[in-house]
């Protein structure tokens, strides 16, 4: 039984553990609360110390920030920063020596006198001893031991280490002066029956505490009832054991709440502690040489923010690497805003010339801006507006003037060449309509037979044509084939080529002196033919790889039939004999 109750007592050093404490939201509250804690050491519980030292460096790290922020709100740079000395901080620490000075005395004092009553302990056991072996051999007064064991009851905490064997031994005593002392059996079955129902009283206490909500106030008044148990004299041989397991089954329901209390919460610290851990990683992580913008390092300062925040949602990590990863973590955030700093230092030294190099490209661009060289100038200016981009920011004092000087030069060209541009596409459109207008008109003669009026409006329609301007680009050949086509369908009349040839030929004949042949007469007549036929072909082959519809049956009809006009000729010149 004594074995066992070794193993069931729990070290009371978990009973340090304190419920959660209030929520403190200022370092004025820590600085109070620590004041409480050195007024009355007995408060100063190492996790709440923790925590208030975790609060109290977390809320002056948001306090600093802010001071930073005013100051670079104000002209000046995170490296030109210098904190003032903060009284707070200096209270903190003086109170958190006072503390720690103090508990370090508690504990020597605690220490010491436990150390005392170990020995007077001790020296009880010996007497008790002695008493138990004299017993053996004499009659021993009940008042004798009686008084031993009160005196052991008086004497209170001992160092821990020794406090199961100490008990063990002294229960031993007892139980052997019990068994070996001829007490009067009335006087003896008293004392037994007062005893069961002391520790009967102590049972029924344990099991109450298996219902307690709060786990570590119920483990704490278990450590109490396990010391009066073991003060509380011996029961009948009978009732030893049963009393005994009843108090163990009571205190086994506690333990194991307790224990099951801390596992969850061991869960809990790890998980925070990965979770944290993810978020250094995330930080140490960043690629420092793709923030090359000041809006880059802008966006990946909101995400650090953002991480700092989440960090103070996530609840403590393990004792022995919650400081530790709360150290790499503020090392991971100095290193940034360390690397931001840097960036945002040289960037301003170089403000200045890229302010003198972006005055430069407006000065180009106010140069170029009323050129009406649109093509060669609109490349220059988006050359231009290339290099603007490639060069760093200016002051943000010049940031807005600077880039309205710029955009309003190359505005006002685009706008320009625009207008340009839209009048000329206008223009261009409109002659368009007006020739494919006039293509129409042509289309609806009935080229075999035109009268004289149809002739002189076709003729005009050709004039007409001539006059037009340009049409635009990607319609010109389409526009131009068609024209040829309709054209060459037309009579000779209507063409101007054909008017002129054959006023040369009629003033050829009206020569004086002209005398043809009936083979020269013939010949030129072939040789008109074969022009014309080749003039076709020359329009069919332009128009070929575009499919086949009925104006372009009709004039490969027209080409086979002239072809069979030029043959006729042919055969009737090589059929006239030759003539000297």
């Amino acid at each position: 039984m004594n074995e066992e109750l070794n193993q069931e007592n729990i070290q009371e050093s978990k009973s340090d553990v304190q419920s959660a404490p209030k929520t403190i939201s200022t370092r004025e509250e820590v600085i109070d609360r620590l004041k409480e804690m050195a007024s009355d050491i007995s408060l100063a519980k190492r996790p709440e110390l923790e925590s208030l030292k975790q609060t109290f460096y977390r809320l002056q790290k948001v306090a600093l920030e802010a001071q930073i922020a005013a100051f670079v709100e104000g002209g000046g740079t995170e490296q030109d920063f210098k904190p003032e000395l903060d009284p707070l901080e200096d209270q903190y620490r003086k109170l958190m020596n006072i503390i720690k000075e103090q508990k370090a005395a508690a504990q020597e004092a605690l220490e010491a006198f436990q150390q005392e009553n170990l020995v007077r302990k001790q020296a009880v056991l010996e007497q008790l001893r002695e008493l138990v072996e004299k017993a053996n051999t004499q009659d021993v007064p009940y008042s004798e031991f009686k008084a031993l064991t009160d005196q052991w009851k008086e004497i209170k905490e001992v160092p821990q280490t020794a406090a199961n064997d100490l008990w063990k031994s002294y229960q031993q005593l007892v139980e052997q002066y019990y068994d070996i002392q001829k007490l009067n059996n009335e006087f003896r079955e008293y004392d037994f029956r007062k005893n069961m129902e002391a520790k009967i009283a102590l049972c029924e206490e344990a099991e109450k505490l298996a219902q307690e909500e709060d786990v570590i106030s119920a483990f704490r008044s278990l450590q109490q009832l396990h010391q009066k148990f073991r003060e509380t004299g011996p029961v009948t041989k009978e009732s030893r054991e049963e009393i005994w397991n009843r108090f163990k089954t009571a205190s086994t329901i506690v333990n194991r709440r307790h224990q099951q209390h801390f596992e969850e919460i061991k869960k809990n610290e790890q998980e925070h502690l990965d979770q944290k851990t993810v978020i250094c990683e995330l930080i140490e992580g960043i690629d420092f040489d793709s923030l090359k913008t000041f809006q880059s390092w802008n966006d990946k300062t909101q995400e650090i923010l953002a991480l700092q925040a989440k960090w103070k949602e996530i609840g403590f990590a393990p004792a022995k690497q919650n400081q530790k990863i709360f150290e790499r973590f503020r090392a991971a955030c100095d290193t940034f805003f360390s690397k931001k700093g840097e960036y945002f230092k040289q960037a301003k030294d170089g403000m200045s010339d890229n302010l003198a190099r972006k005055t430069a490209l407006c000065e180009q661009a106010e140069a170029l801006m009323d050129s009406t060289d649109w093509k060669e100038t609109g490349d220059r200016i988006a050359q231009l507006q290339k290099e603007w981009r490639e060069i760093g920011p200016v002051q943000k004092k010049f940031t807005a003037s600077i880039w309205k000087r710029f955009i309003s030069a190359c505005d006002h060209f685009y706008e320009a060449r625009d207008k340009n541009t839209s009048a000329k596409r206008h223009e261009e459109n409109q002659n368009l309509a007006a020739k494919k207008e006039i293509l129409e008109k042509l289309k609806a003669f009935d080229a075999q037979n035109m009268s004289d009026d149809d002739i002189r409006e076709a003729q005009s329609l050709l004039a007409q044509w001539q006059t037009i301007g340009f049409v635009p680009f990607k319609a010109k050949e389409k526009i131009a084939v068609e024209y040829r086509m309709i054209l060459e369908n037309l009579p000779a009349a209507v063409k101007p080529s054909d008017r002129r040839r054959q006023g040369g030929q009629r003033q050829q004949s009206q020569r004086p002196g002209e005398n043809l042949t009936q083979r020269e007469k013939l010949q030129r007549q072939y040789d008109t033919l074969k022009a014309e036929i080749q003039t076709y072909e020359n329009n069919l082959a332009m128009v070929s790889a575009k499919g086949s519809n009925g104006f372009v049956d009709s004039i490969r009809l027209r080409v086979e039939a002239l072809k069979e006009q030029a043959a006729g000729l042919l055969k009737q010149i090589r059929e006239l004999p030759f003539e000297e």
